[in-house]
């Protein structure tokens, strides 16, 4: 059976001047999938037409009558924007028309919109927001970033569960390890919700490292780092603050003389292979994990590489049986991951 991505044309800064290329690109290295182009029909069909895409294989047009905004909030978006390109494109995965949905759109309107149409899966409190970056050694899968300001101990167990399994599932990882960011790697360290987080993670089958902190994030310590959403959130941000902070201070440095853009000429093969590993496009695309049915965030100011990414890793996701897979880990560790009753009563 053939993989269908839907995908929403209009979300994202820049709407179907990138999503469309983005789409067109993907399946020219990817042309065993199809898909489903939500939005309005005319710039979808003038992106198609620029590119000479009209009638293309693995291409269709769903038409939607309404856009999601950028600054608009989540109950505008499910209350009033019923046939939104962001909803239409989530309610295919819903019906099974598709086995996965990007979108670059509003991040709070995407998961709200999302989990109010396809609902959590069965054990998950919470979906989890969780991305890739770049490690010194390859990569690391980091979760909840965003998502959940206040988790509970039983929370960050799910999220670890979720992020181990999807490692499992892309990566190909037997046992991959997990860590719970901290401010500390002694057992001591943290508040009660992280001690007791650790406590859980111990207990239970999944390849848990112990503690770890922000630093290990980018020294590659572990396959997946855990912590809840305001955690996660800040450090990335800081993350991507500090990233454009060095490339302008490296293109300062470079173009301070003739003699240091001679340099740069010189040496434009190490910083090409530079750009190349710390290049954020490449690492595009977060999983909405938790919800029944694959979603993927894009970054909102997303060019057309950037864009692509995020759809290969929601046909990955769809191809190597993700849901599936989360809802066989989590049913065998039921006990472990269920939440109190006092603690989903407060969600």
């Amino acid at each position: 059976m053939t993989t269908v991505i839907a995908v929403d044309a209009m979300g994202g800064d820049h709407g179907p001047s990138v999503t469309v290329p983005a789409c067109l690109d993907f399946l020219d290295a990817h042309p065993g999938f199809e898909l489903a182009l939500v939005g309005l029909s005319e710039p979808i069909g003038r992106e198609l037409a620029r590119a000479r895409a009209s009638g293309r294989a693995g291409i269709r047009v769903v038409s939607a009558t309404q856009v999601v905004g950028m600054d608009e909030d989540v109950r505008t978006a499910i209350r009033t924007k019923k046939d939104s390109s962001m909803r239409v494109a989530i309610d295919l995965v819903k019906d099974g028309h598709a086995q996965a949905c990007v979108s670059a759109g509003n991040t709070g309107a995407l998961m709200g919109t999302a989990k109010f149409v396809l609902k959590t899966l069965p054990g998950i409190d919470r979906p989890a927001i969780c991305a890739v970056l770049p490690t010194r050694t390859g990569q690391v899968y980091a979760l909840d970033l965003g998502a959940n300001a206040d988790c509970t101990p039983e929370n960050l167990l799910q999220f670890a569960i979720m992020g181990s399994t999807l490692v499992k599932a892309v990566e190909g990882k037997e046992r991959p390890s997990v860590g719970l960011l901290n401010i500390g790697a002694e057992d001591i360290k943290g508040n009660d919700v992280v001690k007791k987080a650790a406590e859980l993670l111990r207990a239970s089958p999944l390849n848990f490292h112990g503690n770890v902190e922000g630093d290990d994030i980018y020294r590659g310590t572990t396959d997946v780092v855990v912590c809840d959403g305001f955690v996660g959130n800040v450090a990335l941000k800081t993350s991507e603050g500090l990233a454009r902070m060095l490339g302008d201070f490296l293109k300062e440095e470079y173009t301070r003389s003739v003699f240091t853009r001679l340099a740069a000429l010189v040496s434009w093969p190490v910083i090409r292979a530079f750009r190349r590993r710390v290049d954020h496009r490449r690492y595009n695309g977060a999983a909405l994990l938790g919800l029944r049915g694959i979603v993927v965030k894009s970054h909102g100011s997303a060019d057309r590489l950037a864009f692509t990414t995020a759809i290969a890793r929601a046909a990955s996701e769809a191809s190597h049986g993700l849901l599936e897979r989360i809802g066989e880990e989590v049913a065998a560790m039921a006990p472990l991951a269920a939440s109190p009753p006092s603690a989903q009563a407060a969600l």
